[in-house]
């Protein structure tokens, strides 16, 4: 019978029709194409099944407006929300790239001439703080302004204040300070370079001329250092303006600046024309605060010239 009768054990593959099998040349080549290969395969492949369903999808499901307009710039220009977020983002720029100038030029005016064979040391000092992670600079000063924070607990127990003062956190101060604090070694350093380059027998000159210190720094070296005060007024004023972090941290609705607006309209509100608009116009404006502040800083040294 060749037939297999029900009950009866399975046939059993003998071992040389296995081999027989196994060397088989469809067998041989499923066995050449490893893992690799086909995870490599997949990450070709998948790409373009991406881009065709959304070429798809775009075409069939998607209108999208291609009309030239200048709609987005107006409302960007125009809105009241968008205009007081920029100006907002203006004026916190402008006042930390002062504030971190005038507290900047001591420090690196007393490395430069009084530092003497500890400058490297001075300079390390300096920027060991910047060696953390800036959101984590942030947040130390989120702990510091916040309500239990440490300079209200400072001021309770100096009998100042008799509870929490909740006007230190949430608003523009607070951004004011924690980016004048985030940017301070940015303004050091090119002061510091600055005044290094200064001749000191030109201040020395000065001095025998019958000018005390207080003239002499006004007509020797703040001239002489002015190209490093620029410099660190750029370097913090236009990062500053597009900060997002910071207002979003310690800011509150108080704080908001235009980088907020922008990442609202790229994500949220999905209108990315809008966010274009906006970002744009912010360049563009900073661009031409950047170039008036150069202007400025030059009409006053020919003054004092």
């Amino acid at each position: 019978m060749t037939a297999a009768v029900e009950g009866s054990p399975p046939l059993r593959m003998t071992r040389a029709r296995r081999n027989t099998l196994l060397q088989s040349e469809p067998v041989q080549g499923f066995a050449l194409i490893s893992p690799t290969f086909l995870y490599a395969l997949i990450l070709l492949v998948l790409p373009i099944l991406v881009v065709i369903a959304h070429s798809f999808w775009t075409q069939h499901y998607l209108t999208i407006d291609r009309t030239f307009t200048l709609e987005n710039y107006r409302v960007a220009l125009t809105e009241p929300i968008y205009r007081d977020l920029l100006w907002r983002s203006l004026y916190i720029s402008l006042t930390v790239s002062l504030l971190t100038v005038i507290l900047a030029y001591p420090i690196a005016y007393f490395i430069s001439f009084h530092g003497g064979r500890h400058k490297s040391l001075w300079l390390f000092l300096i920027t060991i703080p910047f060696w953390t992670s800036y959101l984590l600079r942030v947040m130390s000063w989120k702990v510091i302004l916040g309500y239990n924070g440490v300079l209200n607990s400072g001021l309770m127990g100096l009998g100042i204040i008799d509870e929490p003062s909740t006007a230190l956190l949430y608003n523009s101060s607070a951004v004011i300070i924690t980016l004048t604090h985030a940017w301070a070694a940015f303004a050091i350093l090119p002061i510091f370079v600055s005044l290094e380059k200064v001749d000191r027998t030109l201040v020395e000159a000065a001095t025998d001329l019958g000018d005390g210190p207080l003239r002499s720094f006004l007509r020797v070296t703040l001239p002489l250092s002015a190209p490093g005060v620029i410099s660190a007024a750029l370097i913090v004023m236009i990062p500053t303006v597009g900060d997002y972090v910071t207002p979003k941290l310690v800011g509150g609705k108080d704080g908001v600046m235009i980088a907020n607006a922008i990442q609202a309209q790229f994500g949220k509100a999905a209108n990315w024309p809008l966010g274009a608009a906006l970002s744009v116009t912010t360049m563009l404006i900073v661009t031409l605060m950047a170039g008036a502040t150069v202007l400025i800083i030059r009409a006053l040294q020919r003054l004092a010239r």
